[in-house]
């Protein structure tokens, strides 16, 4: 019967929750007492629905609804513990949930346990599942609140790399178009060296020409003048012909023999134009360095400081802005070469000048970039340091070394087939050091330094080899 009444009549129009503690006001409408108060205290003392004024008294409490609605709760009340001891018990077997199964990870009840689908499975406790269950959900939770917290910090440091790599892009073309112009200028300088030869060896055919012309017209001249004299002669008087016959005839044999030879007056266009563009090439090469070993900047430590073209770096108190990837040093001021050596022979010299603490070698590519580690071979480091004015070969533990005297260039030797890492004095080949080991991956030139003055890669003579087919 209580059930079968309408939620809306048992409804509080104030706080739309069922009545507490109603009262009746004399246009029949009901409010809980806590409800009209506070709208009374507003200083409007009228029904909050019709509007009709109240009288002063206090409003009288409607019990029959009071009655009505306290049964309505007391049912609800009870509908909500049913549920709640039903939620405790097996849907199954309609026992109490004491168990919890730690293979199937659900609670049982003890027929459960003894049944088919439960049976040899290990169980624990209710009050222990819960515990145990709720350490392992807050170690789950611990583990998804760091994967939120490093996506969130990626997601940060992605923007800022967006920015990074945009102007990392403009310095690299700048860089290009700066090389590029470089060897533009070379080749403008040839060209014109080029064009200024072609032009003087014109100027030089047509004044050899014009001197060429100018002989033979004083030779024309003197040969139509001896023939004008020779055609006298023959018109003159037997007597004072023979009388100068002689005179006559030496004159005419005075008179050069032709000369017709006409080689070599034209410019020489193979000089010029034979193997052009190898002739400029090989030219070029005295303005083209090539170095063995290239710095990647992508995994230079934010203190190191760059050449240009990748070939030399030096420390700098002042830090860098470059972002956090994962290929660079972030705990000590190191950096690495572009390409990894997986095998063969390689070398490459580095100029120490100035420096005074510096660390040469190869690493394996693995290394860790975001932790300071000791440049030992068991970390996969085989290097050389120089620091305090001595050598070192750093071993575990290094070994002090001795020198004639402090190269201004060491020579770094892999051959990574035979598991040799040498370093030498390259003025006359000294040997430093050798390292021999086990090489089981990639490896990559390594260098460290803590000082302003440079570390620079030498670079190598460039030798022609032509091949005939």
């Amino acid at each position: 019967m209580i059930m079968s009444l309408p939620e809306e009549d048992l409804t509080c129009p104030v706080c739309y929750d069922i009545f507490t503690d109603p009262v009746l006001l004399s246009c029949s409408h009901s409010f809980c007492r806590s409800c009209l108060k506070r709208c009374w205290d507003t200083g409007l003392r009228e029904c909050p629905v019709c509007r009709k004024r109240a009288p002063k008294s206090s409003a009288p409490s409607n019990l029959a609804l009071k009655n009505v609605c306290e049964a309505v709760l007391q049912v609800r009340r009870q509908s909500s513990l049913l549920e709640e001891e039903k939620k405790m018990n097996c849907n199954l077997h309609g026992e109490k949930l004491k168990l919890f199964c730690l293979v199937d990870k659900q609670p049982i009840c003890v027929v459960c346990q003894s049944s088919k689908l439960h049976k040899g499975h290990d169980c624990s406790p209710i009050e222990e599942a819960v515990l145990d269950c709720k350490d392992e959900l807050s170690l789950t939770l611990k583990s998804l609140q760091d994967k939120l917290d490093s996506h969130k910090r990626i997601h940060i440091i992605s923007a800022g790399m967006i920015k990074y790599i945009k102007s990392q892009a403009v310095e690299t073309q700048r860089l290009i178009k700066s090389q590029f112009k470089q060897l533009h200028q070379v080749l403008d300088q040839e060209e014109s060296a080029s064009i200024a030869a072609v032009k003087k060896e014109e100027e030089e055919k047509i004044a050899g020409m014009k001197d060429k012309i100018k002989e033979l017209s004083a030779e024309v001249l003197s040969i139509a003048d001896t023939i004008s004299v020779i055609e006298g002669q023959l018109l003159e008087d037997e007597m004072v012909f023979l009388k100068n016959f002689k005179d006559t005839q030496d004159r005419g044999r005075s008179i050069a023999p032709d000369s017709d030879n006409m080689s070599g007056l034209l410019i020489d266009m193979t000089k010029h134009l034979g193997n052009l563009k190898y002739r400029v090439w090989e030219k070029m090469l005295d303005h083209i360095d090539y170095t063995p070993v290239t710095l990647d900047p992508n995994t230079a430590h934010p203190c190191l400081i760059l050449s240009d073209d990748l070939t030399s770096l030096h420390y700098s108190k002042q830090p860098s802005c470059c972002p956090d990837n994962p290929e660079r040093f972030h705990m000590s001021a190191e950096v690495v070469g572009m390409t990894s050596l997986g095998s063969g022979s390689h070398h490459w010299v580095v100029e120490t000048g100035s420096n005074q603490d510096w660390l040469l070698g190869v690493a394996s590519l693995s290394v860790p970039r975001n932790a300071e580690i000791s440049a030992r071979p068991e970390n996969g480091f085989w290097t050389l340091c120089f620091r305090d004015g001595e050598f070192k070969a750093m071993t575990s533990p290094p070994t002090a070394l001795t020198v004639t005297r402090t190269p201004k260039q060491v020579k770094v030797q892999l051959d990574y087939n035979k598991g040799t890492v040498s370093f030498f004095d390259p003025i006359d080949d000294t040997l430093i050091y050798a390292f021999t080991d086990t090489f089981t991956e990639s490896l990559v030139p390594y260098f460290y330094t803590q000082s302003s003055h440079p570390l620079r890669i030498m670079p190598e003579k460039i030798l022609v080899t032509m091949l005939r087919q």
